[in-house]
């Protein structure tokens, strides 16, 4: 059998082929994350690694399912995968007595085409609301034009979600049963991940945590009578990925912050200005010594430091009692990057 994946499809694939024995054969997008690179192989499948995304790692494995009359398993666009992919709300709606609103990630439709069948058949009342990565959304385009159009490839961190476009089966069943789409940035992707390891010690791969990215960023409507549940639905994240995710939230979050000061170029002074943010209470992370590059004025030398800080409450603190010592602070910002 043959199927291409973003990743988490792929090892469900190749688990079930080494269960009953047979070979497996997975296209990856060649920048798949290492985790379900290796994860995939662990369960014995041959993994190709091709093209740029996931629609074009599907191209692949057509080609190789003709050339080799391959049984092909698509990832979505399958009535048996979804049915699969169901019993995830059949177990919501045993587990949680009178859920109101579901909450699910949408790539190509197959997860919330199978939970929102199986919660609406069961609970007709319960709101089953899908959430899409802003960069790669296919689905209220797709449904205001009244059939299937092709997002604009886009950069995500929720590699897991990035399809472009519909299945024939799906679209026509978010239609019918899914009741709201919405779409979520990437700084609230990466602020879900943080949430879900800083508050519930999970690890939640951007794809998974579209929902709940939804839900901080209160894009949906909740009532207090509302009982929610978010499909966290993948933890593969790359753990360089997932460490950079923290990072950016917590200096977002203002508990890192970036100080460039000039000091005395003399012997000493560099320790002299680490006492003093040492009485502050905030921890030294890195520090670095700037000539040349700022073109400080001779006889002193700028310094860059990276300090970790309980929140901008403390943050400003610190500047004020640097600048009460005498220093010249200035905070470095978030950056002036365009948002993409």
């Amino acid at each position: 059998m043959i199927a291409a994946s973003a990743g988490n499809h792929a090892q469900g694939v190749a688990l079930a082929a080494k269960l009953v024995g047979i070979k497996a054969t997975i296209v990856l997008p060649e920048l798949a994350p290492l985790t379900k690179i290796n994860a995939t192989r662990s369960y014995g499948a041959e993994v190709i690694l091709h093209g740029a995304t996931f629609d074009e790692a599907v191209a692949h494995s057509r080609e190789l399912q003709r050339e080799h009359n391959y049984t092909y398993v698509h990832a979505f666009d399958d009535e048996k995968i979804i049915a699969g992919q169901g019993t995830i709300g059949l177990e919501i709606a045993e587990c949680i007595s009178g859920v109101s609103v579901v909450v699910v990630p949408i790539g190509g439709g197959g997860l919330i085409s199978g939970i929102a069948t199986a919660v609406k058949t069961l609970n007709p009342s319960a709101r089953v609301i899908g959430v899409q990565a802003a960069n790669v959304a296919w689905v209220n385009p797709s449904l205001k034009a009244g059939h299937a159009v092709i997002a604009e490839s886009g950069q995500t961190i929720a590699d897991g979600i990035a399809v472009k476009s519909p299945g024939e089966i799906t679209l026509p069943m978010i239609q019918q049963y899914v009741d709201e789409v919405v779409e979520v940035t990437e700084e609230e992707i990466a602020r879900a991940i943080f949430f879900c390891v800083q508050n519930n010690r999970l690890v939640v791969e951007g794809a998974g945590a579209a929902g709940l990215a939804a839900l901080l960023a209160k894009k949906i409507i909740v009532r207090p009578e509302d009982k929610v549940c978010a499909v966290l639905c993948g933890g593969n994240i790359d753990a360089n990925l997932l460490a950079r995710v923290l990072e950016q939230v917590l200096v977002h979050q203002g508990r890192y912050i970036m100080l460039k000061l000039l000091v005395l170029d003399r012997p000493g002074m560099l320790a002299t200005l680490l006492n003093k943010v040492a009485e502050t209470r905030a921890n030294v992370i890195e520090v670095f010594h700037r000539r040349a590059m700022w073109l400080a004025p001779l006889g002193r030398v700028g310094i860059e430091m990276l300090l970790e800080v309980r929140d901008n409450e403390h943050a400003r603190e610190v500047e004020k009692y640097l600048e009460k010592a005498g220093y010249q602070v200035e905070r470095e910002g978030h950056g002036d990057w365009e948002r993409s």
